[in-house]
């Protein structure tokens, strides 16, 4: 398989996939190295394709077309695990997806990190990997204050979910 085969394989397999799939997945079913997968989405991205990179690997995006409803809202916690957790699966134990979360820094602007957090094993997976990596939110730049790009697949659904956020005490108003 030449590059161009192997570039047009992983956009198929992302376009197919139903969950983000790793370089190293990548790596292993065509048969070369992580850094030649880096290299080939880089490639791909520059060629305007919509890869994104999430903690739980890559996605062709949009990934669902039936979630019409994205929304950005503005919370407030402390950095701690527990609260992130908390935060994070209340929206999705009520039907959204944690797109994104942005914060505004002093000196670069905003800064945005792509989620793509679906689910309670996705918000298990990556409070785990933020734990093992000594990792710090980027919340701590703005005293808890950050932005979610929240996506849902009704006005209803994301309804509820802002409801229970802000009787959490998570929703900045």
């Amino acid at each position: 398989m030449n590059k161009e085969e192997r570039r047009e394989e992983i956009l198929k397999r992302l376009g197919e996939g139903d969950r983000p799939i790793t370089g190293s997945e990548l790596s292993s079913a065509l048969g070369v190295t992580r850094q030649v997968i880096v290299s080939d989405v880089a490639v791909l991205r520059a060629r305007g394709e919509k890869i994104i990179a999430t903690p739980q690997g890559y996605l062709l995006y949009p990934r669902n077309e039936k979630t019409p409803y994205r929304w950005t809202i503005a919370v407030r916690h402390g950095g701690n695990l527990e609260e992130i957790q908390e935060e994070l699966i209340t929206i999705v134990d009520y039907g959204g997806v944690v797109v994104d979360v942005t914060v505004e820094h002093a000196l670069y602007g905003e800064l945005t990190a792509n989620l793509q957090v679906g689910s309670a094993e996705d918000v298990r997976q990556f409070v785990m990997k933020m734990a093992e990596a000594q990792a710090e939110p980027l919340l701590v730049l703005t005293e808890g204050y950050h932005l979610h790009s929240i996506e849902a697949d009704s006005e209803e659904t994301m309804g509820r979910i802002l409801d229970v956020l802000r009787e959490k005490g998570f929703l900045v108003e």
